[in-house]
This record gives C-alpha cells, sequence and structure tokens, in this order.
C-alpha cells in the first residue's frame, strides 16, 4: 500500500511530498485525469495560470468524493502579472478558474527579473497569505540572489522554491542554499524530458533490481533526498505506477549512483538567471 509523507514547511503546514503534476495537460483532458490521480490516492494537485487548465483541475475537485479540504492545490502567478495590483487581480481570476476561495499554495512562476517586480509580486502574496487566501505562500525558478533579496525586502521566506531538478540536473547547489534558508526544494520536469533519462543504464538497472519501472526510480530517487516531486502523466496505468513509487526504497549506494548523473549540460528548460520572458 503506497503511502505518501508530508514535509513540514517553514510556516508550520505539511504538504505531501508526492503530487500530480498538470503541465502540458489540455483542459478537458485535465478534468479527466486530476479525477484519476485522486482516485488513485494523490491529494497534491499543481497548475499554474499559463497551463491553461486551472477551470479543468476546478472541475476535477468539484466531482471528487475527496473533501477540498484533503487536497493541496498549488497554482502560480505568470510573468505578465508580476506587480503588487496586477498579481492580485490574477490571483482572483485563477480563484475563479480554479472554482475555489483559497489554494494551500500560491507560487511566484519565474522570477523575471528584467521586469524588476518580483519584488512587489512577493508583497502581494503576503497579503494574499494574510487574506487566507492563499494559505502558503513560495517562488519557483528563483536563483539565490533573488531568494535573499525578496527575504530581506520583507522579512517573510518562502515555503517552497520549485525548480528544475532531475538526476540529470539535479541542482545541489541551490538545494542547499534553499536548505540553509529553510526553503523546502519542489521539482519540475522531475523525471526529464524526451525519455534519455529513463533508458540511463543506471536508471534501468536499479529498476530491474527492485522490480520497478525506471520512472519508479527517479521518483524515489527524489522522495529519498526530501525533495517535493509531481510527476505527470495522462495514463492511468502510469498515475498509478508512479503513485506507487513511495513502495521502492534505494540504498544510500544507489542514490549516490544516481547523484553521479548529473552533468554540467543537463538542463533541459531556460536558465532563470538569463530567461526574459
Amino acid at each position: 500500500m503506497s503511502t505518501v509523507a508530508n514535509i513540514e514547511l517553514n510556516d508550520g503546514r505539511a504538504i505531501p511530498q508526492l503530487g500530480f503534476g498538470v503541465w502540458q495537460v489540455e483542459n478537458d483532458e485535465a478534468t479527466k485525469v486530476v479525477g484519476i490521480a485522486l482516485e488513485t490516492g494523490f491529494r497534491h494537485i499543481d497548475t499554474a495560470k499559463v497551463y491553461e487548465n486551472e477551470t479543468g483541475v476546478g472541475k476535477a475537485l468539484a466531482a471528487s468524493s475527496v473533501n477540498r479540504e484533503d487536497i493541496w492545490l498549488t497554482t502560480k502567478i505568470w510573468n505578465d502579472d508580476q506587480g503588487y495590483d496586477e498579481a492580485l487581480a490574477a490571483f482572483e481570476k485563477s480563484l475563479a478558474d480554479l472554482g475555489v476561495d483559497y489554494v494551500d499554495l500560491l507560487l511566484i512562476h519565474w522570477v523575471s527579473a528584467h521586469r524588476k517586480k518580483y519584488v512587489d509580486t512577493w508583497k502581494a502574496l503576503i497579503e494574499l497569505q494574510k487574506q487566507g487566501k492563499a494559505r502558503s505562500i513560495g517562488v519557483s525558478n528563483f536563483p539565490e540572489e533573488h531568494l535573499r533579496e525578496i527575504i530581506e525586502a520583507t522579512g517573510v521566506t518562502p515555503v517552497v522554491n520549485q525548480i528544475e531538478l532531475h538526476p540529470y540536473f539535479n541542482q545541489q547547489a541551490l538545494r542547499t542554499v534553499n536548505d540553509e534558508l529553510g526553503i523546502k526544494t519542489e521539482a519540475w520536469s522531475p523525471l526529464g524530458q524526451g525519455g534519455e533519462l529513463l533508458q540511463d543504464p543506471t536508471i534501468t538497472e536499479i529498476a530491474q533490481a527492485h522490480d520497478a519501472t525506471p520512472a519508479q526510480v527517479v521518483i524515489a530517487w527524489h522522495l529519498a533526498h526530501g525533495i517535493i516531486v509531481f510527476p505527470k502523466s495522462v495514463t492511468p496505468e502510469r498515475i498509478k505506477s508512479n503513485f506507487a513509487a513511495t513502495e521502492v526504497k534505494l540504498s544510500d549506494e544507489e542514490i549516490a549512483r544516481i547523484d553521479g548523473l548529473s552533468r554540467e549540460d543537463g538542463r533541459i528548460g531556460p536558465d532563470p538567471k538569463t530567461a526574459d520572458f
């Protein structure tokens, strides 16, 4: 029986460590697959305005027999909506699209440093938390210097920093910074992209030893490091298989072998330090 651990955040709340992501899931399909994920046992759903599926996610929540209070729901403020007033208005639209009166976690999606609005955006999230509309607040794709800047400017530390993270790009340096600041690390693209990682000989060998899938091994690696992770799939069998990754327990030697796969050119997505969108 799969059981998902909770990770305690710096605001005293606890987030399910394993969740379900819906990036690149069409709005109509999101309703179906989020419903399957909830039926499977997932209680943590990660979406964003820019995914254009908040409405579909909301329909799944409304139709589910799982109580809203038992579901951890995350969404994000997109780059075009950065700024204090802009972020407040965008969030109200997200609440309406989701059909809820609060989210469990609200993130700034990218630092978008060239806009120079991330501090004001962070102040808006602080206000939304005070209002109870965003019960926890954090960031995504924030480098160290910008993490320190928003903390110094406001005295409020994000509960999480959601970053690209997978065995080919394990972000050890930024994870260490997050730990130092009391910020939990969340992973996006935790399984890599294009299937290369899941065909890596180290991953497949460890998977065979555990009678597990390569994806289960990679998810188990994230979980072993205390990383919050939400793999995406639209296939019912893979959704259930990913949830069962909590049953895979890697040895210290296996974890170290997977740690050793990280490489300088392992990044898949944009570098937050230079991204200008």
